[in-house]
């Protein structure tokens, strides 16, 4: 089967964590420290902890082992292969995007992600199944499975209706989707949280296919406004049209290997089919001897 090719992403730096320091009224050696003696002031003759926690504002963030295995039990039946394996790839990457310090959630970012869902779910035997593995994959992001399809679903029917120049020019303009589109310019400024992902490059190029903006430089003028490095989402495109095109490749191999074991099956059943009549006919001829 074709391989699919992964997306890699920066290592997340992880939150320290809170130290705690012993204090004791008397001479201690401590057995894992051999020879080494620690005198405490003479305050007291009573033992006296003192445990310095981390600050409460300080959040520490699951493992990407801790969010697998929350989507592995708030859906726990077997996924096919083809999409279970990039599925599993996807989780790692977003969560570390997730969990950066910079990150801020956005309805661009949830449109990339749920037209890379899409893309990847298409042809899945059951819609229910599928619509259960996109809220378990979400829910185990802490994040809210709602919010990404309504606000996916807002931005699309915003495109659907702008044109190459108006789709640019947001900024002169009102509307609730235009507000969202300045708050993100504005983050990315550098007046706030923001954290640029692939997710959000093909949330851009979503909005292009939507508003049948074909002219290339209809996205060097929307990265402009919003603030965005245009040679970043053209890497990142990019890597999503090449892992549109092995997926497709993919598909299409286990669509054949399907139907061959379906073909297969069916020689079987009728082979059998054919042995249980002959031996009926055979035990007939046999009763009619006699």
């Amino acid at each position: 089967m074709a391989a699919i090719s992964s997306l890699s992403f920066a290592s997340l730096p992880h939150a320290s964590e809170g130290r705690v320091w012993v204090v004791a009224a008397r001479s201690y050696v401590s057995p894992a420290f051999s020879g080494v003696r620690f005198r405490a002031p003479n305050l007291s003759s009573r033992l006296s902890v003192r445990c310095a926690a981390a600050p409460n504002d300080v959040h520490v963030p699951p493992t990407v082992s801790e969010t697998k295995l929350h989507f592995l039990k708030a859906y726990k039946r077997p996924i096919p292969s083809i999409y279970n394996t990039v599925l599993q790839e996807l989780i790692v990457q977003q969560h570390l995007m997730r969990y950066k310090r910079t990150y801020q959630y956005d309805a661009v970012f949830a449109l990339g992600f749920v037209t890379v869902y899409e893309q990847l779910m298409e042809g899945y035997p059951s819609n229910e199944d599928r619509e259960a593995i996109f809220r378990a994959y979400i829910e185990a992001l802490k994040e809210d499975p709602e919010q990404y399809r309504k606000d996916a679903q807002k931005l699309e029917e915003w495109a659907r209706s702008q044109t190459a120049d108006s789709l640019v020019d947001f900024p002169s303009r009102e509307g609730e989707v235009e507000s969202l589109m300045k708050n993100i310019a504005e983050r990315a400024a550098g007046k706030g949280n923001f954290s640029y992902s692939r997710f959000f490059a093909i949330g851009l190029f979503r909005l292009l296919e939507l508003a049948n903006a074909t002219d290339p430089t209809v996205l060097e003028k929307l990265c402009s406004a919003l603030n965005i490095h245009k040679p970043s989402v053209d890497r990142d495109l990019d890597v999503y049209r090449n892992l549109l095109s092995k997926l497709v490749q993919a598909k299409e191999l286990l669509k054949e290997y399907v139907d061959r074991e379906k073909k297969k099956r069916e020689e079987r059943t009728e082979s059998k089919a054919n042995e249980t009549v002959t031996k009926c006919i055979g035990e007939d001829q046999f009763v009619s001897q006699v």
